[in-house]
């Protein structure tokens, strides 16, 4: 048991796997603008990913986990929602220029996008900064602002996925939900486990690059469709990551009632782990720590408003004892959708990832609606 044992009973692994390379990004040892990591870990491992890991799940034992699911990510949508706009005020009492702005360069309209990413993701954000127009060349502060406070947030619900036992009896929460599913998942893993030949891993290897290329070649159709129906290519729905994302997880829940659920003895969520933790290095290459310095009253009314969401969660959290796993699995599929919601969900046990998924899908759903609530109550506050 020497020094890493207890290195890492403090500091969660998943957790260094996210810093190390923010800290060679942001010292200009890894370049995150120019190197193309990013797209082909959210287009190719991530859908890889969610394939593996849904092939054996026990859809019944998800839906067992309850009601309190629910409730946490919607208090999360709601803290996301009141927070925009109570920071607004708050920042504007001593810093009123720093959310003013006139015309395309009013601050609200740029905190709009922060709003879409942070309920949705992605897809919601470019939806927001087409609806509001912010001006684009300031569209950069407001990027700052998203990622910066998002993974500073990211890094105490990795550190709390590594000790969510404490948080759990701080918060007097009933886990036995989530423990059940856990342990029923790593029963099913055991049970079938066996040495994995050379044909199962490529058989493996085969089902999770033909769902990747399924999802592909279904998202570009269904995108397209989406788009000629809605006469623009800028909602949700016509978003080609929005579709892979649904499409591979369909594929794996779809797998799972098959002969194919076996495949997880070969080690089908082992691998799935494994493109997960390369999703949360690359992650981590996107978080520059130096940008904080470029708006810091900006980034300051990110925190405020992070804090305020996360104040919320951990009240409702507390008031209906709701598991810690709800907590960071209702925040992250809110404010980091389908790319990290299975990330902190796999960072309890890879088993529970799934359930990120499905509440991150929800979030993108949600994401344009709470977005343009959220904006207009902080044009309604703004100086």
């Amino acid at each position: 048991g020497g020094f890493w044992d207890r290195f890492f009973t403090f500091v969660p692994i998943i957790l260094l796997c996210y810093l190390i390379p923010s800290l060679l990004a942001s010292f200009g040892v890894v370049s995150p603008a120019s190197d193309g990591l990013w797209p082909v870990a959210k287009d190719y491992f991530l859908p890889a990913a969610l394939i593996l890991l849904t092939l054996s799940i026990d859809l019944k034992a998800v839906w067992g986990l309850g009601p309190k699911a629910l409730i946490m990510f919607f208090t999360a949508t709601v803290g996301i929602v009141i927070g925009g706009p109570l920071a607004v005020l708050i920042v504007a009492s001593f810093s009123p220029e720093t959310v003013g702005g006139q015309g395309q360069d009013a601050v609200w309209r740029g905190l709009a996008t922060v709003a879409g990413s942070w309920i949705g993701g992605g897809a919601n954000q470019t939806a927001m900064l087409e609806v509001y127009g912010y001006n684009p060349l300031r569209y950069g502060s407001m990027v700052a602002i998203d990622i910066v406070v998002a993974n500073l947030w990211m890094v105490f619900l990795l550190y709390g996925a590594g000790n969510a036992d404490r948080i759990d009896r701080w918060l007097k929460a009933d886990s036995t939900a989530i423990a059940n599913l856990r342990d029923k998942m790593a029963d099913f893993s055991l049970s079938v486990e066996r040495t994995a030949t050379v044909p199962e891993l490529m058989l493996l290897l085969a089902i999770s690059f033909g769902g990747v290329g399924l999802s592909h070649f279904g998202a570009e159709h269904m995108s397209a469709a989406m788009a000629s129906i809605a006469g623009s290519s800028e909602g949700v729905l016509a978003s080609r990551f929005f579709w892979i994302v649904v499409i591979a997880t369909t594929v794996g829940l779809g797998l799972s009632f098959t002969k194919a659920r076996n495949l997880e003895g070969a080690g089908a969520s082992k691998i799935g782990t494994i493109f997960i933790f390369l999703l949360v290095a690359i992650i981590g290459t996107k978080m520059d720590l130096f940008k904080m310095a470029d708006a810091p009253m900006l980034v300051l009314l990110g925190i405020i408003w992070m804090t305020i969401h996360s104040a919320l969660l951990l009240t409702v959290a507390k008031i209906i004892r709701a598991p810690f796993f709800f907590v960071a699995v209702g925040s992250k599929a809110n404010v980091g959708g389908a790319a990290s919601a299975p990330v902190v969900a796999g960072a309890f046990h890879p088993a529970l990832a799934p359930v990120g998924v499905l509440l991150a899908v929800l979030g993108y759903a949600l994401g344009t609606y709470g977005a343009i609530i959220c904006a207009e109550l902080m044009r309604a506050v703004s100086p």
